[in-house]
């Protein structure tokens, strides 16, 4: 049994919530894990209905995807049957909001599957987008660009107050799936962007949506990125503008000809690259920021308790990774205050976020508790390097993923000597070294989180001191764990003082 101080940190149970988000171009319905602010998809499943296919030419919903989008959302009722109301969130965006058969669709649906759709506005949809965002990365700045099969929407972050537009910009409404006619696009998408671009100007475009994922992962392979993960990948402006005006060139066929690519999105692609350019061009963007996050997440985000909202997803979700594994749920906070003073005097290496990182990592000490201990190390590096964690970008996610691996073994390096593409050898060294005393603070306690009160690890000058209390050191200090103070020590370059 645990002791009784445990039970403040006993997390509350979690539930599961389900989005049915009928788009443009795609159905889908998403299932998540809510952990407090951490969020999981356990389950996503699409249709790729192509409702708003037909809305410019005809002003009616695409007959065929009307019938294909009917059977999903029956099928995704059939999922969900015997979910209370409350746990389930439907909505629909812009090709049902603006077709003239758009009703007659939603009352349709109403009778074949008992779900209630309902129709957000431009406003609402661009707003969450940008709370969508925001969920997945709180420190978010700039503008976010939404793109759906029918609809632009462009929100600029200002906390969780937004301000947004939506405009007809998706590939749809500029002419997909016809092929591209570049120069018509341009000035159909300056002539509304033209108005914006002072309101709307930023150094960060926060990228939402499915073609843009699409982008980001032909520019990963471009440039063949070692970590292929879309959310928080980041492309630089003249790189994002050379990526861009290289699609608007191919056809059909040469797109189809490249790995890894969506097959329902040849169509759309090169529409959706002549937007991103004008974007980039017209707002003065420098940076794309690819987010996996958008309006079904920020739906669930609106749902929360505002204490629970403000929390720190990463955090939270490090905490959620690791519950239920038969180990203290306060042994995370307790590493945190035991490593926390030979740490905070370092230089910052991540600025601000370096105290987050650190609690972090000391909550995802025993992530790998159940594992094969000849392979902690490579499986703990390797889950949490593509983890479905909100909160951090791409070289915090790969420091994180090093001290998880020097938490587990003390190799000099992770399997993935790529990843110096992404961490400075500065970064590499200290996850190094945070990893090792995390190491040494589980072995020095066996994990009891009381024990850490009676140490201490500070430094000392160029020394790293162990101390304990009076009558503690013969219990605390045994070879395996003077072991463990040694190798932090020379990682830190220190000489070693116990006592």
């Amino acid at each position: 049994m645990w002791p009784q101080g445990d039970k403040a940190f006993q997390r509350p149970e979690g539930r599961q919530a389900a989005v049915i988000d009928v788009g443009s171009n795609s159905v889908r319905l998403v299932i998540y894990r809510i952990d407090g602010r951490a969020l999981w998809t356990i389950y996503n499943e699409k249709v790729v209905a192509g409702l708003g296919r037909d809305l410019t030419a005809t002003h009616r919903l695409s007959a065929d995807g009307v019938e294909a989008a009917i059977n999903a959302l029956r099928r995704y009722r059939a999922v969900l049957d015997g979910w209370r109301a409350e746990e389930v969130l439907a909505c629909a965006t812009a090709a049902v909001r603006e077709a003239a058969d758009g009703r007659a669709f939603l009352a349709r649906v109403l009778a074949e599957t008992g779900l209630e759709i309902r129709v957000l506005s431009g406003e609402e949809e661009a707003r969450y987008a940008a709370l969508g965002v925001i969920c997945g990365h709180p420190g978010a700045s700039g503008v976010v660009g939404d793109l759906g099969g029918s609809s632009l929407e462009l929100v600029r972050l200002e906390g969780l107050r937004t301000v947004g537009v939506t405009l007809p910009l998706g590939p749809f409404a500029l002419g997909a799936p016809r092929p591209l006619n570049p120069e018509r696009v341009r000035r159909t998408v300056d002539d509304h962007l033209s108005p914006l671009a002072h309101a709307y100007s930023a150094p960060d475009l926060h990228a939402v949506g499915g073609a843009w994922r699409n982008l980001a992962l032909l520019h990963m392979r471009i440039a063949d990125y070692p970590l292929h993960v879309a959310h928080q990948y980041e492309i630089g402006r003249t790189e994002a503008l050379d990526l861009a005006r290289f699609v608007e060139r191919q056809s059909r066929g040469s797109l189809e000809g490249i790995e890894g690519l969506s097959k329902k999105r040849f169509d759309s692609l090169p529409y959706a690259a002549v937007v991103l350019e004008r974007l980039i061009e017209r707002l003065n963007v420098q940076r794309i920021v690819v987010s996996a996050y958008g309006v079904r997440e920020g739906l669930l985000l609106e749902a929360m308790p505002p204490e629970v909202r403000d929390r720190d997803p990463l955090i939270e979700g490090c905490e959620a990774l690791t519950a239920n594994r038969g180990i203290s749920p306060s042994l995370g906070r307790a590493l945190e205050a035991w490593v926390s003073p030979l740490f905070e005097h370092l230089p910052a290496l991540f600025g601000v976020r370096d105290p987050v990182l650190l609690s972090a990592a000391c909550r995802l000490a025993d992530l790998s508790a159940r594992l094969h201990p000849d392979h902690r190390a490579n499986l703990a590096f390797d889950q949490v390097l593509r983890a479905p964690l909100a909160g951090l970008d791409h070289p915090e996610r790969a420091f994180l993923a090093s001290v998880a691996f020097a938490r587990h073994s003390a190799a000099p390096q992770p399997p993935e000597m790529a990843l110096a593409r992404i961490l400075t050898p500065e970064r590499r060294q200290r996850a190094r070294a945070l990893g090792s005393a995390i190491r040494l603070g589980c072995d020095l306690s066996g994990h009891n989180p009381r024990l850490l009160e009676t140490s201490g690890l500070t430094r000392r000058g160029d020394r790293l001191a162990l101390t304990t209390l009076e009558g503690w050191g013969d219990m605390l200090l045994s070879e395996q764990v003077q072991r463990r103070a040694q190798t932090l020590a020379q990682t830190l370059r220190l000489r070693l003082e116990i006592g």
